[in-house]
Protein backbone atom coordinates (compact mmCIF):
# COMPACT_ATOMS: atom_id res chain seq x y z
CA UNK A 1 0.00 0.00 0.00
CA UNK A 2 1.45 3.40 -0.73
CA UNK A 3 2.13 5.90 1.93
CA UNK A 4 -0.58 8.28 0.98
CA UNK A 5 -3.09 5.85 0.98
CA UNK A 6 -2.46 4.95 4.52
CA UNK A 7 -2.39 8.77 5.50
CA UNK A 8 -6.01 9.23 3.04
CA UNK A 9 -7.04 6.23 5.74
CA UNK A 10 -6.42 7.88 8.88
CA UNK A 11 -7.58 10.99 8.17
CA UNK A 12 -10.70 9.63 7.42
CA UNK A 13 -10.99 7.49 10.43
CA UNK A 14 -9.75 10.72 12.13
CA UNK A 15 -12.00 12.59 10.91
CA UNK A 16 -14.65 10.09 11.96
CA UNK A 17 -13.54 10.18 15.35
CA UNK A 18 -11.63 12.67 16.20
CA UNK A 19 -10.89 11.41 20.02
CA UNK A 20 -10.79 7.70 20.35
CA UNK A 21 -10.46 5.69 23.17
CA UNK A 22 -11.09 2.54 25.21
CA UNK A 23 -14.13 0.88 25.45
CA UNK A 24 -12.84 -0.79 29.06
CA UNK A 25 -14.51 1.47 32.07
CA UNK A 26 -11.23 2.69 34.76
CA UNK A 27 -10.70 5.79 35.82
CA UNK A 28 -6.95 5.11 37.26
CA UNK A 29 -4.08 3.39 35.41
CA UNK A 30 -4.16 0.57 37.51
CA UNK A 31 -7.60 0.09 37.27
CA UNK A 32 -7.20 0.14 33.03
CA UNK A 33 -4.36 -2.30 33.85
CA UNK A 34 -6.62 -5.09 35.41
CA UNK A 35 -9.15 -4.27 32.75
CA UNK A 36 -7.01 -4.49 29.49
CA UNK A 37 -5.63 -7.77 31.65
CA UNK A 38 -8.78 -9.55 32.86
CA UNK A 39 -9.65 -8.71 28.54
CA UNK A 40 -7.97 -11.49 27.12
CA UNK A 41 -9.73 -13.96 25.42
CA UNK A 42 -13.38 -12.41 26.08
CA UNK A 43 -15.39 -9.22 25.80
CA UNK A 44 -15.25 -5.79 26.54
CA UNK A 45 -18.90 -5.78 27.73
CA UNK A 46 -18.04 -9.43 30.13
CA UNK A 47 -15.01 -6.94 31.86
CA UNK A 48 -16.92 -4.08 32.66
CA UNK A 49 -19.63 -6.31 33.75
CA UNK A 50 -16.86 -7.27 36.12
CA UNK A 51 -14.90 -4.44 37.37
CA UNK A 52 -18.49 -2.59 37.92
CA UNK A 53 -18.64 -5.19 40.93
CA UNK A 54 -15.09 -5.12 41.81
CA UNK A 55 -13.64 -1.49 41.81
CA UNK A 56 -16.21 -0.10 44.29
CA UNK A 57 -14.89 -2.66 46.80
CA UNK A 58 -11.14 -3.25 45.64
CA UNK A 59 -9.73 -1.12 42.45
CA UNK A 60 -5.89 -0.84 44.04
CA UNK A 61 -3.09 -2.95 44.26
CA UNK A 62 -3.51 -2.55 48.30
CA UNK A 63 -6.81 -3.70 47.93
CA UNK A 64 -6.32 -6.25 45.86
CA UNK A 65 -3.96 -8.19 47.30
CA UNK A 66 -6.24 -8.21 50.50
CA UNK A 67 -8.88 -9.85 48.84
CA UNK A 68 -6.68 -12.50 48.11
CA UNK A 69 -7.09 -14.99 44.82
CA UNK A 70 -10.48 -16.23 46.59
CA UNK A 71 -11.71 -13.11 47.04
CA UNK A 72 -11.32 -12.00 43.96
CA UNK A 73 -12.89 -15.07 41.89
CA UNK A 74 -16.91 -13.96 42.58
CA UNK A 75 -16.11 -10.50 41.53
CA UNK A 76 -14.90 -11.57 37.58
CA UNK A 77 -16.58 -14.75 37.14
CA UNK A 78 -18.12 -12.87 33.85
CA UNK A 79 -14.96 -13.56 32.74
CA UNK A 80 -13.42 -16.36 30.73
CA UNK A 81 -10.62 -18.30 31.99
CA UNK A 82 -11.85 -16.21 35.49
CA UNK A 83 -9.45 -18.44 37.75
CA UNK A 84 -5.67 -18.03 36.25
CA UNK A 85 -6.85 -14.09 35.94
CA UNK A 86 -7.47 -14.25 39.52
CA UNK A 87 -4.51 -15.86 40.42
CA UNK A 88 -2.93 -13.59 37.63
CA UNK A 89 -4.28 -10.29 39.20
CA UNK A 90 -3.55 -10.68 43.31
CA UNK A 91 0.23 -11.86 42.24
CA UNK A 92 0.45 -8.34 39.79
CA UNK A 93 -1.43 -6.11 42.05
CA UNK A 94 1.59 -8.10 45.41
CA UNK A 95 4.42 -7.39 42.26
CA UNK A 96 3.54 -3.57 42.03
CA UNK A 97 3.62 -3.37 45.44
CA UNK A 98 6.74 -4.95 46.07
CA UNK A 99 8.91 -4.06 42.90
CA UNK A 100 7.03 -0.73 42.19
CA UNK A 101 6.09 0.90 45.06
CA UNK A 102 2.55 0.44 44.25
CA UNK A 103 2.59 2.55 40.61
CA UNK A 104 1.72 1.01 37.27
CA UNK A 105 5.19 0.77 35.82
CA UNK A 106 6.14 2.73 32.98
CA UNK A 107 8.60 0.37 31.19
CA UNK A 108 7.57 -1.99 28.74
CA UNK A 109 10.39 -5.09 30.36
CA UNK A 110 8.62 -4.01 33.95
CA UNK A 111 5.46 -4.18 32.62
CA UNK A 112 5.84 -7.31 31.05
CA UNK A 113 7.19 -9.09 34.03
CA UNK A 114 4.12 -8.46 35.44
CA UNK A 115 1.85 -12.10 35.67
CA UNK A 116 -0.82 -12.28 33.23
CA UNK A 117 0.62 -8.86 31.19
CA UNK A 118 1.78 -10.14 27.56
CA UNK A 119 3.04 -7.56 24.98
CA UNK A 120 -0.55 -6.33 23.67
CA UNK A 121 -1.24 -5.48 27.47
CA UNK A 122 1.90 -3.73 27.80
CA UNK A 123 1.59 -1.64 24.77
CA UNK A 124 -1.69 -0.47 25.54
CA UNK A 125 -1.01 1.15 28.76
CA UNK A 126 2.54 2.63 27.55
CA UNK A 127 0.06 4.00 25.08
CA UNK A 128 -2.70 5.29 27.03
CA UNK A 129 -0.97 5.67 30.24
CA UNK A 130 2.28 7.18 29.28
CA UNK A 131 1.53 8.82 25.92
CA UNK A 132 3.58 6.45 23.96
CA UNK A 133 3.37 5.41 20.32
CA UNK A 134 2.72 2.36 21.01
CA UNK A 135 0.02 0.01 18.46
CA UNK A 136 -1.22 -3.29 20.61
CA UNK A 137 -2.11 -5.69 18.06
CA UNK A 138 -5.58 -7.96 18.99
CA UNK A 139 -7.36 -9.80 16.61
CA UNK A 140 -9.23 -7.01 15.26
CA UNK A 141 -6.31 -5.42 14.08
CA UNK A 142 -4.75 -8.70 12.98
CA UNK A 143 -7.64 -8.81 11.15
CA UNK A 144 -8.01 -4.92 9.73
CA UNK A 145 -4.42 -4.39 8.74
CA UNK A 146 -3.85 -7.54 6.69
CA UNK A 147 -7.52 -7.36 4.51
CA UNK A 148 -7.23 -3.56 4.37
CA UNK A 149 -3.49 -3.96 3.20
CA UNK A 150 -2.24 -1.42 5.96
CA UNK A 151 0.12 -4.22 7.42
CA UNK A 152 0.14 -7.56 6.21
CA UNK A 153 1.88 -10.05 8.55
CA UNK A 154 1.95 -14.14 9.34
CA UNK A 155 1.62 -13.03 13.46
CA UNK A 156 0.84 -10.28 15.52
CA UNK A 157 4.36 -8.85 15.75
CA UNK A 158 4.90 -8.62 11.95
CA UNK A 159 1.55 -6.90 11.37
CA UNK A 160 2.94 -4.14 14.82
CA UNK A 161 5.58 -4.11 13.49
CA UNK A 162 4.38 -2.56 10.15
CA UNK A 163 2.09 -0.57 11.73
CA UNK A 164 4.47 0.97 13.83
CA UNK A 165 6.81 1.63 10.22
CA UNK A 166 4.14 2.60 8.00
CA UNK A 167 1.87 4.72 10.11
CA UNK A 168 2.45 8.91 9.93
CA UNK A 169 3.77 9.71 13.31
CA UNK A 170 0.63 12.05 13.67
CA UNK A 171 -1.45 9.02 13.65
CA UNK A 172 0.03 6.83 15.83
CA UNK A 173 -1.17 7.54 18.92
CA UNK A 174 -4.51 6.78 18.17
CA UNK A 175 -4.13 4.19 15.64
CA UNK A 176 -4.77 1.49 18.01
CA UNK A 177 -8.59 2.69 19.15
CA UNK A 178 -9.23 3.52 15.43
CA UNK A 179 -8.49 0.14 14.16
CA UNK A 180 -9.73 -1.88 17.16
CA UNK A 181 -12.94 -0.15 16.69
CA UNK A 182 -12.96 -0.53 12.57
CA UNK A 183 -13.00 -4.13 13.27
CA UNK A 184 -15.09 -4.04 16.20
CA UNK A 185 -18.15 -2.94 14.18
CA UNK A 186 -16.97 -2.33 10.60
CA UNK A 187 -14.76 -4.83 9.47
CA UNK A 188 -15.76 -7.73 11.33
CA UNK A 189 -14.89 -11.18 11.12
CA UNK A 190 -17.68 -12.65 9.19
CA UNK A 191 -20.00 -10.19 6.68
CA UNK A 192 -17.66 -7.40 6.93
CA UNK A 193 -19.69 -4.00 6.31
CA UNK A 194 -17.87 -2.86 3.23
CA UNK A 195 -21.15 -1.27 1.47
CA UNK A 196 -21.12 1.44 4.58
CA UNK A 197 -17.44 1.21 5.40
CA UNK A 198 -16.21 4.91 5.17
CA UNK A 199 -12.49 3.58 3.38
CA UNK A 200 -14.03 1.24 1.08
CA UNK A 201 -12.25 2.81 -2.06
CA UNK A 202 -8.97 3.16 0.08
CA UNK A 203 -8.87 -0.85 1.35
CA UNK A 204 -7.25 -3.50 -1.18
CA UNK A 205 -9.39 -6.69 0.50
CA UNK A 206 -10.18 -8.22 -2.94
CA UNK A 207 -13.59 -9.98 -1.39
CA UNK A 208 -15.73 -6.88 0.04
CA UNK A 209 -19.36 -7.14 1.05
CA UNK A 210 -21.17 -6.21 -2.24
CA UNK A 211 -24.23 -4.43 -1.42
CA UNK A 212 -27.62 -5.78 -0.83
CA UNK A 213 -29.60 -6.26 -4.28
CA UNK A 214 -32.74 -4.04 -4.66
CA UNK A 215 -35.94 -6.19 -3.87
CA UNK A 216 -38.31 -6.74 -6.59
CA UNK A 217 -41.48 -4.84 -6.64
CA UNK A 218 -40.15 -1.91 -4.50
CA UNK A 219 -41.52 1.58 -4.20
CA UNK A 220 -39.52 2.70 -8.06
CA UNK A 221 -41.04 -0.39 -9.49
CA UNK A 222 -44.40 0.17 -8.59
CA UNK A 223 -44.63 4.06 -9.48
CA UNK A 224 -43.47 2.45 -12.53
CA UNK A 225 -46.51 0.15 -12.93
CA UNK A 226 -48.68 2.86 -11.72
CA UNK A 227 -47.27 5.56 -14.42
CA UNK A 228 -47.64 2.62 -17.07
CA UNK A 229 -51.25 1.82 -16.33
CA UNK A 230 -52.66 5.52 -16.03
CA UNK A 231 -50.98 6.01 -19.28
CA UNK A 232 -52.89 3.27 -20.70
CA UNK A 233 -56.22 4.06 -18.94
CA UNK A 234 -56.09 7.13 -21.24
CA UNK A 235 -55.08 6.10 -24.23
CA UNK A 236 -58.56 4.75 -26.20
CA UNK A 237 -57.71 4.24 -29.67
CA UNK A 238 -59.15 6.31 -32.22
CA UNK A 239 -60.68 8.76 -29.92
CA UNK A 240 -58.99 12.02 -28.74
CA UNK A 241 -59.84 13.70 -25.28
CA UNK A 242 -60.89 17.72 -25.52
Amino acid sequence: MRPATRAAIYRRLRAANPAPTTELLHSTPFELLVAVMLSAHTTDKSVNAATRNLFPVANTPATIAALGVEGVKPYIRTVGLYNTKAANLVALARQILEQHGGEVPGERAALEALPGVGRKTASIILNMVFGQPEIAVDTHIFRVANRTGLAPGKTPREVEDGLVAGTPPEFRKDAHHWLILHGRYVCTARAPKCPTCIIRDLCEYKHKTPAPKAKRGGVGAAIRRGGTRKAGAHATPGRTRK
